[in-house]
Protein backbone atom coordinates (compact mmCIF):
# COMPACT_ATOMS: atom_id res chain seq x y z
CA UNK A 1 0.00 0.00 0.00
CA UNK A 2 1.34 3.52 -0.88
CA UNK A 3 0.31 6.60 0.46
CA UNK A 4 -0.79 8.11 -2.39
CA UNK A 5 -4.15 10.20 -2.39
CA UNK A 6 -3.84 10.18 1.94
CA UNK A 7 -4.84 12.79 3.31
CA UNK A 8 -3.03 14.15 6.69
CA UNK A 9 -3.22 17.24 8.93
CA UNK A 10 -0.39 18.42 10.42
CA UNK A 11 -0.58 20.80 13.17
CA UNK A 12 2.06 23.80 13.08
CA UNK A 13 2.67 22.66 9.63
CA UNK A 14 3.67 26.18 8.30
CA UNK A 15 6.97 26.43 10.21
CA UNK A 16 9.92 24.42 11.04
CA UNK A 17 9.87 20.52 11.32
CA UNK A 18 5.79 21.16 10.28
CA UNK A 19 6.31 22.63 7.48
CA UNK A 20 9.15 20.06 6.39
CA UNK A 21 7.15 17.04 7.14
CA UNK A 22 4.27 18.22 4.85
CA UNK A 23 6.81 18.71 1.80
CA UNK A 24 8.16 15.25 2.58
CA UNK A 25 4.11 14.12 2.20
CA UNK A 26 3.21 16.04 -0.58
CA UNK A 27 6.44 14.12 -2.10
CA UNK A 28 4.43 11.02 -1.51
CA UNK A 29 1.11 12.28 -3.00
CA UNK A 30 -0.51 13.16 0.45
CA UNK A 31 -2.63 15.78 0.51
CA UNK A 32 -2.49 18.10 3.78
CA UNK A 33 -4.58 20.42 6.04
CA UNK A 34 -1.46 22.59 7.43
CA UNK A 35 -2.38 23.76 10.78
CA UNK A 36 -1.38 27.22 12.00
CA UNK A 37 -2.33 29.31 14.85
CA UNK A 38 -0.31 32.87 14.05
CA UNK A 39 1.99 31.85 11.36
CA UNK A 40 -0.59 32.44 8.44
CA UNK A 41 1.48 33.68 5.64
CA UNK A 42 4.03 30.96 6.22
CA UNK A 43 1.27 28.50 6.38
CA UNK A 44 -0.23 29.40 3.18
CA UNK A 45 2.81 29.84 1.07
CA UNK A 46 3.78 26.55 1.69
CA UNK A 47 0.26 25.03 0.43
CA UNK A 48 0.65 26.97 -2.80
CA UNK A 49 4.27 25.74 -3.03
CA UNK A 50 3.48 21.66 -2.78
CA UNK A 51 -0.12 22.29 -4.31
CA UNK A 52 -1.53 18.89 -4.99
CA UNK A 53 -4.52 20.43 -3.33
CA UNK A 54 -3.47 21.18 -0.05
CA UNK A 55 -4.94 23.99 2.37
CA UNK A 56 -3.96 25.99 5.44
CA UNK A 57 -6.55 26.19 8.05
CA UNK A 58 -5.88 28.08 11.13
CA UNK A 59 -6.97 26.97 14.60
CA UNK A 60 -5.67 27.44 18.07
CA UNK A 61 -5.79 23.74 19.18
CA UNK A 62 -5.36 24.21 22.45
CA UNK A 63 -9.06 24.57 22.07
CA UNK A 64 -11.19 21.77 21.56
CA UNK A 65 -13.98 22.90 19.72
CA UNK A 66 -11.17 24.19 17.16
CA UNK A 67 -10.03 20.73 17.18
CA UNK A 68 -13.14 19.32 15.93
CA UNK A 69 -13.41 21.80 13.57
CA UNK A 70 -10.21 21.50 12.26
CA UNK A 71 -10.81 17.56 11.72
CA UNK A 72 -14.26 18.37 10.31
CA UNK A 73 -12.22 20.91 7.44
CA UNK A 74 -10.29 18.21 6.48
CA UNK A 75 -13.14 15.70 5.76
CA UNK A 76 -14.72 17.86 3.86
CA UNK A 77 -12.04 19.14 2.22
CA UNK A 78 -10.33 15.56 1.10
CA UNK A 79 -13.31 13.13 2.27
CA UNK A 80 -10.97 11.64 4.62
CA UNK A 81 -8.24 11.40 7.26
CA UNK A 82 -5.47 8.90 6.92
CA UNK A 83 -2.78 10.79 8.82
CA UNK A 84 -1.87 13.25 12.33
CA UNK A 85 1.27 14.75 12.91
CA UNK A 86 0.78 16.44 16.17
CA UNK A 87 4.09 18.95 15.91
CA UNK A 88 2.52 21.87 17.72
CA UNK A 89 4.38 23.38 20.86
CA UNK A 90 5.75 25.62 23.04
CA UNK A 91 8.05 25.80 25.90
CA UNK A 92 9.20 29.01 28.61
CA UNK A 93 12.68 29.00 28.98
CA UNK A 94 14.25 28.86 32.17
CA UNK A 95 16.75 26.71 33.71
CA UNK A 96 16.23 23.91 35.86
CA UNK A 97 17.96 24.93 38.82
CA UNK A 98 15.79 28.24 39.44
CA UNK A 99 12.71 26.65 41.07
CA UNK A 100 11.11 30.30 41.59
CA UNK A 101 11.44 30.66 37.21
CA UNK A 102 8.05 28.97 36.36
CA UNK A 103 4.47 29.54 37.86
CA UNK A 104 1.93 27.17 38.24
CA UNK A 105 0.52 28.87 35.29
CA UNK A 106 3.59 28.77 33.16
CA UNK A 107 2.92 24.42 33.56
CA UNK A 108 -0.39 24.38 32.35
CA UNK A 109 0.09 27.07 29.58
CA UNK A 110 2.61 24.57 28.22
CA UNK A 111 0.97 21.51 29.10
CA UNK A 112 -2.23 22.68 27.41
CA UNK A 113 -0.47 23.03 23.87
CA UNK A 114 2.03 20.05 24.24
CA UNK A 115 -0.05 17.67 25.85
CA UNK A 116 -3.62 18.49 25.92
CA UNK A 117 -4.31 19.35 22.36
CA UNK A 118 -2.87 16.41 20.76
CA UNK A 119 -5.04 14.33 23.07
CA UNK A 120 -7.76 17.12 21.45
CA UNK A 121 -6.78 16.14 18.34
CA UNK A 122 -6.18 12.50 18.06
CA UNK A 123 -10.28 12.54 19.62
CA UNK A 124 -11.33 14.75 16.91
CA UNK A 125 -9.77 13.07 14.18
CA UNK A 126 -10.55 9.54 15.30
CA UNK A 127 -14.19 8.65 13.77
CA UNK A 128 -12.89 9.32 10.33
CA UNK A 129 -8.98 7.85 11.19
CA UNK A 130 -10.65 4.68 11.98
CA UNK A 131 -12.70 4.58 8.55
CA UNK A 132 -9.16 4.46 6.99
CA UNK A 133 -6.86 1.12 5.95
CA UNK A 134 -4.18 2.71 7.50
CA UNK A 135 -4.08 5.48 9.73
CA UNK A 136 -1.62 6.65 12.06
CA UNK A 137 -0.13 9.34 14.28
CA UNK A 138 3.00 11.21 15.16
CA UNK A 139 3.53 12.98 18.22
CA UNK A 140 6.40 15.29 17.95
CA UNK A 141 7.74 14.81 21.55
CA UNK A 142 11.39 15.32 22.92
CA UNK A 143 14.22 13.94 24.68
CA UNK A 144 13.59 16.33 27.42
CA UNK A 145 10.44 14.21 27.95
CA UNK A 146 12.41 11.03 28.30
CA UNK A 147 15.73 12.70 30.38
CA UNK A 148 14.37 15.71 31.75
CA UNK A 149 16.41 18.24 30.70
CA UNK A 150 15.49 20.72 27.98
CA UNK A 151 14.37 24.44 28.18
CA UNK A 152 12.37 24.04 31.05
CA UNK A 153 11.20 21.95 33.86
CA UNK A 154 7.34 22.20 32.59
CA UNK A 155 8.67 21.90 29.41
CA UNK A 156 9.80 18.10 29.80
CA UNK A 157 7.03 17.36 32.00
CA UNK A 158 4.61 17.84 29.39
CA UNK A 159 6.71 16.30 26.79
CA UNK A 160 6.82 13.10 29.40
CA UNK A 161 3.56 13.70 29.43
CA UNK A 162 2.72 13.24 25.70
CA UNK A 163 5.03 10.25 25.59
CA UNK A 164 3.19 8.26 27.78
CA UNK A 165 -0.24 9.34 26.43
CA UNK A 166 1.50 7.46 23.10
CA UNK A 167 2.17 4.54 24.47
CA UNK A 168 -1.69 4.55 26.27
CA UNK A 169 -3.38 5.51 22.65
CA UNK A 170 -1.38 2.93 21.03
CA UNK A 171 -3.50 0.99 22.95
CA UNK A 172 -7.10 1.10 22.36
CA UNK A 173 -6.84 2.44 19.12
CA UNK A 174 -5.33 -0.48 17.65
CA UNK A 175 -5.94 -1.75 15.24
CA UNK A 176 -7.36 0.63 13.24
CA UNK A 177 -5.02 3.52 14.24
CA UNK A 178 -1.44 3.40 14.92
CA UNK A 179 -0.38 5.82 17.35
CA UNK A 180 3.86 6.51 17.79
CA UNK A 181 6.18 9.60 18.84
CA UNK A 182 9.49 11.23 18.20
CA UNK A 183 11.88 12.89 20.50
CA UNK A 184 13.78 15.00 18.31
CA UNK A 185 17.54 16.22 21.01
CA UNK A 186 18.26 19.40 19.38
CA UNK A 187 16.82 20.35 16.10
CA UNK A 188 18.38 23.71 14.03
CA UNK A 189 15.05 25.77 14.04
CA UNK A 190 13.96 29.04 14.76
CA UNK A 191 14.12 28.82 17.95
CA UNK A 192 17.63 28.93 17.83
CA UNK A 193 18.60 30.67 15.49
CA UNK A 194 16.22 33.55 15.92
CA UNK A 195 17.77 34.19 19.18
CA UNK A 196 21.64 34.55 17.71
CA UNK A 197 23.35 36.17 14.85
CA UNK A 198 24.00 33.87 12.60
CA UNK A 199 27.86 33.37 13.70
CA UNK A 200 26.98 32.64 16.78
CA UNK A 201 24.63 29.88 15.39
CA UNK A 202 27.18 28.60 13.14
CA UNK A 203 29.56 28.43 16.19
CA UNK A 204 26.62 26.72 18.24
CA UNK A 205 25.83 24.08 15.74
CA UNK A 206 29.11 23.40 15.34
CA UNK A 207 29.44 22.58 18.83
CA UNK A 208 26.47 20.52 19.13
CA UNK A 209 27.59 18.26 16.29
CA UNK A 210 30.90 17.64 18.24
CA UNK A 211 29.03 16.24 20.90
CA UNK A 212 26.98 13.97 18.79
CA UNK A 213 28.02 10.25 17.88
CA UNK A 214 26.95 11.10 14.35
CA UNK A 215 28.88 14.29 14.49
CA UNK A 216 25.97 16.80 13.10
CA UNK A 217 23.41 19.12 14.21
CA UNK A 218 19.52 18.30 13.20
CA UNK A 219 17.52 20.12 11.14
CA UNK A 220 14.11 19.68 10.50
CA UNK A 221 14.69 17.78 7.53
CA UNK A 222 16.45 15.53 9.32
CA UNK A 223 13.60 14.71 11.96
CA UNK A 224 11.04 14.71 8.98
CA UNK A 225 12.12 11.41 7.34
CA UNK A 226 11.68 9.19 10.50
CA UNK A 227 8.25 11.04 10.98
CA UNK A 228 7.07 9.98 6.93
CA UNK A 229 8.83 6.62 7.69
CA UNK A 230 6.49 6.01 10.86
CA UNK A 231 2.92 7.42 9.37
CA UNK A 232 4.02 4.65 5.91
CA UNK A 233 1.53 1.94 5.69
CA UNK A 234 5.21 -0.23 5.20
CA UNK A 235 5.60 0.62 9.15
CA UNK A 236 1.96 -0.93 10.30
CA UNK A 237 4.53 -3.40 12.97
CA UNK A 238 4.95 -0.37 14.96
CA UNK A 239 2.98 1.31 17.15
CA UNK A 240 3.26 2.63 20.90
CA UNK A 241 7.07 3.76 19.95
CA UNK A 242 8.95 6.72 21.00
CA UNK A 243 11.97 7.00 18.67
CA UNK A 244 14.65 9.03 19.79
CA UNK A 245 16.34 11.30 16.98
CA UNK A 246 19.43 12.89 18.05
CA UNK A 247 22.48 11.25 16.17
CA UNK A 248 23.11 9.38 18.78
CA UNK A 249 23.80 12.10 21.93
CA UNK A 250 21.79 9.81 24.23
CA UNK A 251 24.02 6.85 23.88
CA UNK A 252 26.82 9.49 26.18
CA UNK A 253 29.69 7.79 24.39
CA UNK A 254 32.20 11.09 25.25
CA UNK A 255 34.93 12.54 24.15
CA UNK A 256 36.44 9.20 22.88
CA UNK A 257 33.64 9.63 19.86
CA UNK A 258 34.02 12.92 19.20
CA UNK A 259 35.17 13.64 15.50
CA UNK A 260 39.07 13.35 14.63
CA UNK A 261 39.07 10.94 18.20
CA UNK A 262 38.46 7.42 16.37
Amino acid sequence: MTMEGMAAIVTGGGTGIGAAVVRRLAERGVRCVINYANSRDAAEALAAEIGNGSIAVQADIADDAQCRALAKAASDAFGRIDLLVNNAGKTKFANHEDLEALTADDFLDIYRLNAVAPFQMIRACAPAMREGPASAVVNIASVAGVFGNGSSVAYAASKGALATMTKSLARVLAPAIRVNAVAPGYVGTGWFSERMTSEAFDKFEAYIASQTPMAMAAHAEDIAGPIVNLLDPASRVITGEVMLLDAGAHLDVGLSRRPGKG
